[in-house]
């Protein structure tokens, strides 16, 4: 004859609900930090554009002092940030990514203005136009 066991291990009905309620909760408590990161995301991007804007600008400038043929001449004639951040920029400013602030009237070399880089969901950001003089 056979002996049929009848202990057997598991969770209960009741532990299984706890555990899915907890889980429920803490789900819902770390949700709203995960939505917000499209826009910390997009801000985040836009600063690094603006920061790659602003270090061309400051390389054009160590290479124009450097030697005049090597650089772009940012000078008192004046251009837009656009332009000007066009023209130091390989590839120019990337799509979907505005340089404005009006008009740059540099004046002497090594003078700073500074440019507005707006991005998507209306981030913005500030490079720094290094001029040549």
């Amino acid at each position: 004859m056979r002996q049929i066991n009848s202990n057997q291990a598991g969770f209960t009905l009741i532990e299984l609900v706890v555990v899915i309620v907890i889980l429920g909760i803490l789900a819902a408590t770390a949700l709203p930090k995960f939505i917000d990161l499209r826009s910390d995301a997009a801000s985040a991007a836009t600063q690094g554009v603006a920061g790659g804007i602003s270090s061309a600008f400051a390389t054009n400038y160590a290479g124009y002092l450097a030697n005049s043929t090597k650089g772009i001449r940012i000078s008192e004639a004046a251009q837009s940030c656009d332009a000007a951040a066009g023209s130091v920029l390989q590839g120019g400013v990337p799509t979907g990514y505005t340089v404005s602030n009006g008009t740059v009237n540099c004046g002497t070399a090594g003078n700073t203005l500074s440019c507005t880089v707006s991005g998507p969901q209306s981030t913005t950001a500030t490079a720094t136009l290094v001029c040549t003089g």
